[in-house]
């Protein structure tokens, strides 16, 4: 079972439109209405975009990673799931030298589940990942950010920087996840 765990984005819905769409079994969850100790019932996660800051998101989003990382469950972040994703695993972010939004061509750098190629996707955000740490490593890149695509390096734990629910490649991205 898939947990949707909705951080506030106004894409969120068009996610939830998709996984509906294809029949996928999931629930979807605000993020201050997750109980971490029933968290065990999952098999993977999908953590969505946000609007604003809140530290208690930043909480629930970095324990729910650090659990796929324990567990060796799966996990897709989407724009700040990616970012929280970067923090929570010891690397950085910073805030774009200009606001991204938009379609954008990602180029895939290194071998992966998820896709090939060039990606058309769509961006939306004000923070990028700046660092990736010692667990995390670089798939894809664009002309305005660095880290499109990121991975754990030994388990099935992805962020896009971008938002795939919002583009046809990016969906496929999405079907990909749901398959690893």
């Amino acid at each position: 079972m898939l947990l949707v765990v909705d951080n506030g984005s106004i894409y969120t819905k068009n996610l939830v439109n998709f996984l509906t769409k294809e029949e996928t079994q999931f629930i979807d969850q605000k993020f201050d209405e997750v109980d971490l100790s029933d968290i065990g019932q999952f098999n993977s996660f999908i953590l969505s975009g946000r609007r604003k800051n809140n530290q208690k998101m930043n909480a629930i989003n970095s324990q729910i990673i650090k659990y796929t990382v324990s567990e060796k469950k799966s996990l897709l972040g989407i724009c700040y799931g990616a970012e929280i994703l970067a923090l929570t695993l010891g690397g950085t972010i910073r805030k774009s030298p200009k606001s991204v939004k938009g379609e954008e061509i990602i180029v895939t750098e290194k071998e992966n589940k998820l896709c090939e190629g060039k990606i058309n996707a769509y961006e939306s955000h004000n923070y990028e990942i700046s660092r990736l740490g010692n667990y995390l490593q670089g798939l894809a890149s664009s002309q305005s950010c660095k880290y499109e695509i990121i991975r754990h390096i030994n388990h099935d734990i992805f962020g896009t920087q971008f938002h795939p629910e919002m583009s046809d490649d990016g969906k496929s991205i999405i079907q990909n996840f749901l398959l690893v």
